[in-house]
């Protein structure tokens, strides 16, 4: 009886903590819509859909980029390597504030923009990163700011790596396209609004 009753209060706080999570999102989301891109956090349905195409086991370095609250992270954390390295890039400080509480020495937070990543990888001594996880709008970005931030993990991801991008539109296929040479497209349905992840590997 008293491991039920436990369970259920423990169900109940984590219901609670999501409602919170996604007021707390929604509300700086719509203060930020052009960086954040989106109202909504990602659905774990979308979460799953993007980390499934990482190989944990051989990922030494993952990269991700427009972390946002860090809804994404936990489930890269979740599935990393006890010896591997996060470096996730969000501008926004609210939401780097709340990510620096997750506590795992596994996790680097970097405030800052995408465009800068040769400078943080190079500061971590890391010469190629195997997977790079991305939620940034790039819809809303002049092209060619998002051109070069592609460009950039194009240049450090390892020979058999891949970019994973998540969408909302295919407006952004043709710049993976034209940097990669190949984009794998999977949609989510299960996701408000429904989603594109898109990945593309280095060859």
């Amino acid at each position: 009886m008293f491991k039920f009753e436990y369970c259920k209060k423990k169900a109940h706080l984590s219901a609670k903590e999501d409602y919170m999570n996604n007021i707390s999102f929604l509300k700086e989301s719509i203060k930020n819509l052009k960086t954040v891109g989106t109202i909504t956090r990602s659905s774990k349905f979308l979460c799953r859909s993007m980390v499934k195409h990482v190989d944990f086991e051989n990922a030494k370095t993952i990269v991700e980029l427009g972390a946002g609250d860090g809804v994404i992270t936990k489930h890269i954390l979740e599935n990393m390597r006890k010896d591997a390295v996060l470096l996730a890039f969000e501008v926004n400080k609210k939401f780097c504030d709340k990510m620096r509480k997750i506590d795992d020495k596994r996790l680097i937070v970097i405030e800052d923009s995408a465009e800068n990543l040769s400078k943080y990888v190079k500061e971590q001594k890391v010469e190629e990163v195997e997977f790079i996880v991305s939620a940034i709008p790039f819809v809303a970005l002049p092209d060619e700011l998002g051109l070069s931030i592609v460009n950039e993990c194009h240049k450090y991801l390892k020979m058999g790596g891949s970019f994973i991008q998540v969408h909302y539109s295919l407006l952004a296929k043709k710049l993976y396209q034209n940097v990669f040479g190949n984009v794998d497209i999977n949609f989510v349905p299960i996701n408000i609004p429904p989603a594109f992840v898109l990945v593309s590997k280095k060859n």
